[in-house]
């Protein structure tokens, strides 16, 4: 079970729990059941609050709400641990992520991100949007956010807030290019005022939007040195990659969140992370020295190759390019 698919999941359990009449039949399962990583410090490694937007109709405590959930969850397939803290929290441990699956996403989510590119719909709506330099490239941003959850401009407030750039950071985009410009203007709360530094000129490992598309960057070269060794990638298990698959995993959490929450930042954080795991991972990729192309090359390729696709999609729904080369 990945991260994504645990949302439905603890609809069904709610649905489930009426039916059986273990809540009340006015009880009904809430449309969207948010699930986020768990806080340093906290317990498991996902967490929702789904009990208290059900126990006011089920006429009972949260924390009793809770508790026939993770009975019910406990025993669902790839979910290894359910605990109920506080007043009603539900907090997960889940089967370790399965790079097929990872894979398999991120496939199917770039294929829903060209087509939010391509959308005449979205494409007229993005000309039409108004106002300063900064709320252009967030508005940009969150309505691609929104639809590549399946929303449209409808589903956007009139008024979202965003404070403008400085006046001493008029020239940001002359100065820094578009690029990073934007970078910055999306990677901090659309309501907080962006700090521009030389860091963004610089291409190190301080500088969070140069190690996002080098990463990219890397992924396609090494799918052109493996070409050039003869093989492939090749969808299987991978037992090497623990960071890069959880971060994979998660992905489609950060995408879910970025959008309802309409916060941009989220999804550069999330590209953050996959980026610096991917940046570790790849020197397991290729074979070494005379080792010979195998199965588990060609699955850490197509791992790898997964991990660009992740972040070329995620900067495209951002409004930038992911070069192939840096």
């Amino acid at each position: 079970m990945t991260p994504a698919d645990l949302s439905p999941c603890v609809v069904r359990a709610v649905r489930c729990a009426v039916a059986d009449g273990e809540l009340a039949a006015a009880a009904a399962a809430p449309e969207r059941v948010v699930i986020e990583r768990t806080r340093p410090g906290g317990v498991g490694e996902y967490a929702t609050p789904v009990a208290f937007q059900v126990a006011k109709a089920a006429g009972c405590p949260p924390r009793d709400v809770a508790d026939v959930l993770a009975r019910r969850l406990g025993a669902e397939s790839g979910i290894e641990r359910v605990e109920v803290t506080g007043a009603g929290f539900l907090n997960f441990v889940l089967s370790a992520p399965s790079a097929p699956d990872v894979v398999r996403d991120a496939v199917m989510r770039d294929i829903v991100i060209r087509d939010v590119r391509g959308g005449a719909v979205f494409a007229s709506l993005d000309d039409e949007t108004e106002g300063g330099l900064r709320e252009r490239v967030v508005h940009r941003a969150v309505l691609r956010l929104v639809c590549a959850q399946g929303g449209t401009g409808r589903d956007l407030p009139e008024s979202l807030p965003v404070a403008p750039l400085a006046k001493r950071d008029s020239d940001v985009v002359a100065r820094y290019g578009a690029a990073a410009a934007h970078w910055r203007m999306l990677s901090v709360p659309p309501r907080e005022t962006p700090v521009f530094s030389e860091l963004l000129l610089l291409q190190g490992e301080a500088n969070e939007f140069f190690r996002v598309r080098y990463a990219h960057a890397r992924s396609r070269a090494l799918l052109g040195n493996a070409d050039q060794l003869g093989f492939r990638p090749e969808t299987g298990e991978v037992s090497d990659a623990p960071a890069l698959l959880r971060a994979l995993a998660d992905h489609p959490l950060a995408l879910e969140a970025a959008a309802h929450h309409r916060a941009p930042e989220r999804l550069t954080r999330d590209l953050v992370e996959v980026a610096d795991a991917l940046l570790d991972f790849q020197y397991r990729v290729l074979p070494q020295g005379d080792e010979k192309p195998s199965a588990a090359h060609r699955a850490r390729l197509a791992l790898a190759e997964a991990a660009g696709t992740v972040l070329a999609g995620g900067l495209a729904l951002l409004g930038m390019d992911a070069p192939t080369r840096l």
